[in-house]
């Protein structure tokens, strides 16, 4: 195991098993403070290309525990993942919350701890934003995408993902859903509350197919 490799990048090679954290603030354009922890994608988007064309690799496990961050960034990293031939699982043990969403369900498998949460809720952007119709329809434009890519990778319809993300009832400040471990194989988001045995398995039966 080269330690170096978990320090660096968090990610580490077992016995055919790519191992990568996807953990903090997903970094995009512009850099985290030096005091958030971030995956930087520009550096995930390299390796998983190189991984994919490596015959060592039998299947790729991602953990996850997320905040969010970067929407462009983060849903480019999530079709990345969505497209990889090798293998994949997500385990998340913490948060996969807002843009984490997308992150967690391009695998082709999906393992949620009983105490891990994810969050959908609108897009929303800091900074200045201009009070025209114009902005509003960019914001519904990139939401629609989250959404259609949501859809497309796990059995739950467009209309049920909207209704989590404009749910008025949960927050005081704030529009959305969050959802607690089985809750989220209920909503059909995730297909297993489990351990990291269970994701273990699963990429090991795919190595023997």
């Amino acid at each position: 195991m080269n330690t170096e490799q978990i320090k660096d990048f968090g990610e580490c090679f077992i016995d055919g098993i790519q191992i990568i954290t996807i953990i903090g603030e997903i970094e995009g354009h512009e850099e985290s403070s030096g005091s958030s922890k971030a995956t930087k994608y520009e550096h995930l988007l390299p390796m998983l290309a190189a991984f994919d064309e490596t015959c060592d690799i039998k299947g790729i496990l991602f953990i996850i525990n997320t905040i969010g961050g970067d929407v462009s960034c983060g849903l480019a990293l999530a079709e990345m993942i969505s497209g990889l031939k090798t293998p994949t699982a997500s385990f998340i043990i913490g948060d996969s919350h807002s843009i984490g969403v997308p992150l967690a369900v391009a695998t082709d498998f999906s393992c949620i701890v009983p105490t891990a949460t994810m969050i959908l809720h609108p897009v929303r952007m800091n900074g200045m934003i201009l009070g025209a119709p114009q902005s509003y329809d960019q914001f519904q434009k990139i939401q629609d995408r989250i959404v259609e890519f949501i859809v497309r990778k796990r059995e739950i319809t467009r209309e049920r993902v909207e209704e989590l993300m404009m749910n008025t009832s949960m927050f005081a400040k704030d529009l959305g859903t969050l959802l607690v471990g089985e809750q989220a194989v209920k909503e059909g988001l995730v297909d297993t509350v489990g351990t990291l045995s269970d994701v273990m398995e699963y990429l090991k039966k795919q190595r023997e197919v």
